[in-house]
């Protein structure tokens, strides 16, 4: 009889992809849990775990934005022996990693580039709509000077008239 795979889904993945998966849908969850103002719509964005587990950084967004940055991570250092409890309790691990967090730099490039995408100006020459559809029927065109060549003579030279 041939003996089944037990290995699930989950086994494709390297087992720190697992956790830092693992980690932030803890976070978020408890995240939810507490009653802090100044953590009003903030999001766990990604958990990044050092390969021997003794750390990971936690890597958030808000709608603050930068300028709300010094009051969450004021927040989030004041809760985060309660964040490291949570993962202590619900995910089998020997050891909790210690906790730091950042704002997620990918979010902040995407903003960044979403600013410098909308101050550029629209264009000054626009093409008609119709134009797409009857094509160039009906429009002044310049006509495109036909020009004749030539491979060769019996002398071997090339020769282009207009």
């Amino acid at each position: 009889m041939k003996q089944r795979n037990n290995h699930g889904v989950s086994r494709q993945y390297p087992r720190t992809a697992r956790l830092n998966e693992l980690l932030r849908e803890i976070l978020a969850d408890e995240l939810e849990r507490l009653d802090d103002d100044r953590l009003q719509l903030l999001t766990i964005t990604s958990v990044d775990i050092e390969g021997d587990l003794a750390r990971a950084a936690v890597f958030y967004d808000s709608l603050a934005g930068e300028d709300g940055d010094e009051e969450v991570l004021s927040a989030l250092g004041d809760i985060r022996w309660k964040l490291q409890r949570a993962i202590g309790r619900e995910a089998r691990m020997k050891r909790t990693p210690e906790l730091s967090f950042a704002p997620d730099p990918a979010v902040r490039a995407g903003a960044r580039i979403d600013e410098l995408l909308a101050d550029i100006p629209e264009p000054i020459t626009t093409v008609e709509p119709d134009l797409y559809v009857r094509g160039t029927e009906g429009v002044d065109v310049p006509p495109i000077a036909e020009v004749e060549v030539s491979t060769g003579d019996d002398d071997g030279s090339e020769r282009a008239s207009s």
